[in-house]
């Protein structure tokens, strides 16, 4: 895990609790006008993968922030706006919502193939 550097006002570290005894470490790095890295300490995060974690801060939850700098969370959420995490992210929300529908009509498809198959 990345250690948090203090003194960069472009990195930003909270303390969240998740399903560990330990709160994980959570760290925002601002690098550029639209590059923003996200780490976190839990094990997803380790793995690189998907991390709840994270998506919550960028997303202004702070339910279970337990560091004392919840007022931070406002501007991470500033620089995620613009960022390359958030246009990546909208991509996904974006194929998430085309999924969804796609069940929807696959659900429906089969009903009528249900019905047809009863007349």
């Amino acid at each position: 895990m990345r250690q948090p550097n203090k003194d960069d006002e472009n990195e930003i570290s909270f303390f969240v609790q998740g399903s560990s005894e330990d709160p994980y470490m959570v760290i925002f790095v601002k690098r550029n006008n639209d590059n923003l890295s996200a780490y976190c300490s839990c094990p997803a995060g380790e793995n690189g993968i998907y991390c709840k974690h994270r998506f919550n801060i960028l997303d202004g939850d702070t339910e279970n922030v337990v560091s004392d700098n919840l007022d931070e969370v406002q501007k991470i959420q500033e620089w995620y706006s613009n960022s390359d995490i958030k246009k990546a992210r909208d991509e996904v929300l974006k194929i998430n919502r085309e999924i969804q529908k796609m069940k929807r009509a696959l659900a429906k498809a089969k009903k009528e193939v249900a019905k047809a198959m009863l007349d």
